[in-house]
Parts: structure tokens; C-alpha cells; sequence
């Protein structure tokens, strides 16, 4: 009504109309994954992909070599005849001139060295595609740190690997690395007990004998 007040707290508020969130798409099959359809590849082929590394590390290597020399001298020198003083020079040199230099040398060497070193890893670790490189090669890198009693021993391994390489189980044999730089190293009690004392490495650093 014209001229007629309003009373504001008697006014119903309008309900905000809220939307429900369209469904995602798909690509209209029931077995689609986000790597593609259920046959897909599931191997390590992108950035962030996991690929199982199979460490099996056998190394031998023996070497001997032995050397032998030897040398003889012989060197005599005298005069004869010299205008006829050989006499003179006789008497000056007391003996006979014709064996002033008599000399005999002679050297031997005898060498030998021996040395033979085998070295055997075998270990399983799980590393992560970090690159992919222009021809499709895969730079991987990963590490696992195992600690029991206080004793760490910790495995790092990093290379490069071809997609051909890795199984239909996602494995790689570490043979099948390139550039491969695997570390196996130990931290704690036991491996401290195993190194000399810091002042016997410094003895065999400056010792000269």
C-alpha cells in the first residue's frame, strides 16, 4: 500500500541457488585409468615414474707381472808400445802398461707383483625417473637408507636407462645402466670399528718408510 511501511525483519531471505559440480568425463569406458585404457603400458616412461632397479654386481680382476734383468761389463785397457817408452810408463806406474784399466761391472734386477680383487653386490632398489632426455632415454635416481641397532647402511644409484630395457614387470637389471654410480656404504658402530684410528692414517700419510 502506497505510503505504508515495510517491516524488514518480517521479509523471508531468497535462498542462494547452488550448483552441483558437473560429473567428470571419461572417455566412454568402463576400464579407462589415467595412463590410458586397461592394456596400457603401466612401465616407467614419464617424470616421477617408478622403475625397480635389480643390483647384481660381480667383479674380478687379477693381475701378476714379473721382471728379471741382468747385466755383465768387461772393460780392460793397456799400452804396448809407445815410441819406446812403454818402459818408462812401467816404471812410472809400477806394472806392466799393458793392463793400466781393468774393470769389470755387473747389475741384476729381480721384480715380481701379484695383485687380485673380487668385489659382489646384490640388492633390489626402487628409484624415480628424474629426466627424460631428447632420444626417449630415462635418467634415474634413487636411494634407500636401512637402519637397525643403530647402524645405517645406505644405498644410492643413479644412470641412465633405455625404455627397451625395463621389463613388462617395470625392472631394469643394473647391467642395462649407463653411467651407473652405485654407492653401498655403512654409517655407525661397526663401520667405525673397521677403520683405523685417525692418528695411525696420518702415520701412514707422512711415514716415509
Amino acid at each position: 500500500m502506497p505510503g505504508q511501511s515495510v517491516d524488514l525483519a518480517e521479509v523471508e531471505p531468497i535462498a542462494p541457488v547452488i550448483s552441483e559440480p558437473a560429473p567428470p568425463q571419461t572417455a566412454g569406458s568402463l576400464w579407462t585409468t589415467s595412463r590410458g585404457g586397461i592394456f596400457a603400458d603401466m612401465k616407467g616412461n614419464t617424470v616421477g615414474d617408478i622403475i625397480t632397479v635389480v643390483i647384481s654386481e660381480n667383479a674380478s680382476a687379477s693381475k701378476e707381472a714379473k721382471t728379471q734383468t741382468g747385466r755383465n761389463s768387461t772393460m780392460s785397457a793397456g799400452i804396448t808400445n809407445l815410441f819406446g817408452l812403454e818402459t818408462d810408463i812401467g816404471d812410472f806406474i809400477g806394472g806392466s802398461p799393458s793392463s793400466i784399466v781393468n774393470a769389470n761391472a755387473g747389475n741384476k734386477f729381480d721384480g715380481s707383483g701379484k695383485t687380485e680383487r673380487k668385489e659382489a653386490l646384490t640388492a633390489t632398489l626402487t628409484t624415480q625417473v628424474v629426466e627424460i632426455l631428447p632420444n626417449g632415454n630415462l635418467r634415474i635416481e634413487g636411494n634407500k637408507t636401512v637402519t637397525v641397532n643403530r647402524e645405517m647402511q645406505i644405498v644410492q644409484l643413479s644412470g641412465i636407462v633405455r625404455p627397451s630395457d625395463v621389463s613388462a614387470r617395470n625392472l631394469v637389471d643394473s647391467q642395462n645402466v649407463l653411467n651407473a654410480r652405485i654407492s653401498y656404504v655403512g654409517k655407525g658402530v661397526i663401520s667405525d670399528k673397521q677403520q683405523q684410528g685417525w692418528l695411525v692414517q696420518v702415520l701412514d700419510q707422512v711415514w716415509p718408510f
